[in-house]
C-alpha cells in the first residue's frame, strides 16, 4: 500500500510526464544562440542544462545517495549489478603487477572485487607488486569506500595491494601519462559531460598495451524488452528511491540518463575515436548493460 501510495503521488504531481516524450539520443553538447551570445549545453537526464551546471548536478545526485548507494543499487536490480560486477572483473582477468586505475571507483565495489581476484591468484612472485587507485569526482562517495575498505580489511597492510584514494575529475585526470596497465569505469561515464574526453583521458593515462574496460547500461535490441523495462525503469525505480532513500529526484536522473546514453555501437565507435584499437563489447542481461573492451596499442 506504501509503495502504491507513494506511486501515486508522484505520478499525479507531474514528475513522469516527461518520460514519453520522444528524444533524440545525444552524448554530443549543442550550441545554443541567444541574443548575439552563445553557451554550450547538453543533457541532464531528460533536461537541457548548460555545460558547467551539469557537474554541479551531478555531483548534487551522488551527494545525496552516497550513504544509501549500495543498498539501493541493490534494490533496484534485484542483486543482479553484483552478478555484473562480478562478471567484469573475470573479463578483465587482472594478474600480480597490474596497475589499476579504477575511475569512478567511488564506494570500491570495483576495487574490492580486483583485490579478491588477485588473492584467488595466489601469494605474488617476488618483484610483482599490485596497485589500485580509486578515483571519483565525489569526496561522499569515496569516503563511503574509505570506510568499507577499513572494515571489510581492503588495505595494503591485509591484502598487500597498494589502495589509493583520489578525488578526481574524469575528464581532466591530475595522473601522469602512461602510467596504468588497466582502466576500469563502471556505470559512471554516461553521468560525465564530455565522454570523448574521458576516452581521451583513458588513452592518456594508460601504458601502451593497457587495457580500458567500461561496464555501463546500455540498449536492448528487443522492443518489447525494452519497453518492459521502460515500465520498471520509469514506474518504479524512483519509487523505490523515495522509499527507500528517501529521495526520488535522484533516481528518476538516473533512469534518464540510462535512455540518453549512446548504442552499443555508437559507443563503441566512440572509444575507437579515442584511439583504442580490438574494440569490443558483450551485452549483459539481454542488453541491460554491456561490457566495453579496448587496448592501447
Amino acid at each position: 500500500m506504501a509503495l502504491r501510495r507513494t506511486l501515486h503521488k508522484l505520478a499525479s504531481s507531474g514528475s513522469f510526464r516527461s518520460v514519453y516524450r520522444v528524444r533524440a539520443l545525444s552524448t554530443q553538447t549543442t550550441t545554443k544562440e541567444n541574443e548575439g551570445q552563445s553557451s554550450k549545453q547538453t543533457h541532464f537526464g531528460f533536461q537541457t542544462v548548460d555545460e558547467e551546471e551539469k557537474w554541479k548536478k551531478v555531483h548534487e545526485v551522488f551527494e545525496t545517495v552516497a550513504e544509501k548507494y549500495d543498498l539501493m543499487n541493490d534494490a533496484m536490480s534485484f542483486g543482479i549489478h553484483r552478478i555484473w560486477k562480478d562478471i567484469f572483473m573475470n573479463r578483465l582477468a587482472p594478474t600480480h603487477g597490474t596497475k589499476l586505475l579504477d575511475m569512478a571507483g567511488g564506494t570500491g565495489d570495483i576495487t574490492f572485487r580486483y583485490i579478491n581476484y588477485l588473492k584467488s591468484l595466489g601469494p605474488p612472485p617476488p618483484g610483482k607488486e599490485s596497485s589500485v587507485t580509486v578515483c571519483d569526482i565525489n569526496q561522499a562517495m569515496l569516503d563511503v569506500g574509505k570506510v568499507r575498505a577499513q572494515r571489510q580489511g581492503y588495505t595494503k597492510e591485509s591484502c598487500g595491494v597498494d589502495v589509493s584514494w583520489v578525488c578526481g575529475d574524469a575528464e581532466q585526470l591530475a595522473l601522469p601519462d602512461d602510467a596504468y596497465t588497466a582502466y576500469t569505469i563502471a556505470f559512471g561515464i554516461r553521468n560525465c559531460t564530455h565522454i570523448d574526453k574521458v576516452l581521451e583521458e583513458a588513452y592518456r593515462v594508460l601504458a601502451p598495451g593497457g587495457r580500458f574496460l567500461c561496464l555501463e547500461f546500455s540498449h536492448i535490441p528487443n522492443d518489447t524488452l525494452q519497453w518492459v523495462y521502460d515500465q520498471y525503469s520509469f514506474q518504479v525505480i524512483p519509487v523505490l528511491g523515495q522509499l527507500i532513500a528517501g529521495q526520488w529526484r535522484p533516481y528518476q536522473y538516473l533512469v534518464e540518463s540510462i535512455r540518453q546514453f549512446p548504442n552499443q555501437e555508437k559507443f563503441k565507435s566512440m572509444i575507437e575515436d579515442a584511439g583504442f584499437r580490438q574494440v569490443t563489447y558483450e551485452n549483459l542481461t539481454f542488453g541491460t548493460c554491456a561490457i566495453h573492451s579496448g587496448f592501447k596499442i
